[in-house]
């Protein structure tokens, strides 16, 4: 049973990266065989995982079709970086005022993290890049010993759809955004808020720019 749920949780973490990246367009009609033809395992975890997507919001089901993912609009995503952008930039900042010596012993870790970002980046592997990334901020955040912030940017982030990012694999912009990581990093650990807390509102705004408007 706990290989089985493990897999379910597998699926439903590489079709939600394939979604948020937009490698499964908004509006896609996909099913369940096909999906676990292209992941190779059998339809049953990829139906489980598709019901929590869609208690997530990201598929709807079509019935005797399948699903279809769900059409989101530049405004959405615009919702949600502004609600970001309220919370991400001032936890960076008091994090780098109050706790840069905890961030420098947790360092290794993170920088580790900022690196399998760049792999991802690098090879294409949307599913590493952003398991990577959201376990990045999600560890550096948790420095705070905040855990409902952890959650709430958790679930914000989550909701972030980077429509456009399948399309950049490869591209200089792609690599930007991962490098980022390094340097967000290395500003929080040399304890400067303001160029920190700068940073990660440039950095949170940036996944506006990867949005790819509906034809």
């Amino acid at each position: 049973m706990a290989r089985s749920t493990n897999l379910r949780e597998q699926v439903e973490e590489a079709i939600a990266a394939a979604v948020v990246s937009g490698e499964l367009a908004p509006g896609q009609l996909v099913s369940a065989p096909a999906l676990a033809a292209r992941y190779g395992v059998s339809a049953t975890p990829v139906r489980e995982a598709m019901m929590a997507l869609e208690a997530r919001g990201f598929v709807t089901t079509v019935r005797n079709k399948g699903f279809r993912v769900t059409e989101v609009s530049y405004d959405d995503v615009a919702s949600l970086v502004e609600v970001r952008r309220l919370l991400e930039p001032p936890a960076v900042r008091r994090l780098t005022a109050e706790r840069a010596t905890v961030v420098a012993e947790h360092a290794p870790r993170l920088r580790a993290l900022a690196e399998d970002i760049v792999t991802g980046a690098r090879s294409g592997d949307l599913a590493g890049y952003l398991r990577a990334d959201t376990a990045f901020h999600g560890e550096l955040l948790a420095l705070l010993g905040n855990r409902h912030l952890v959650q709430v940017v958790g679930q914000l982030r989550s909701q972030t759809r980077l429509v456009g990012l399948a399309a950049a694999v490869g591209s200089p912009q792609l690599e930007r955004s991962a490098v980022d990581h390094h340097e967000l990093l290395d500003l929080v650990v040399a304890g400067d808020p303001d160029a920190a807390e700068r940073f990660m509102e440039a950095h949170v705004t940036a996944v506006l720019g990867w949005w790819t408007p509906s034809p």
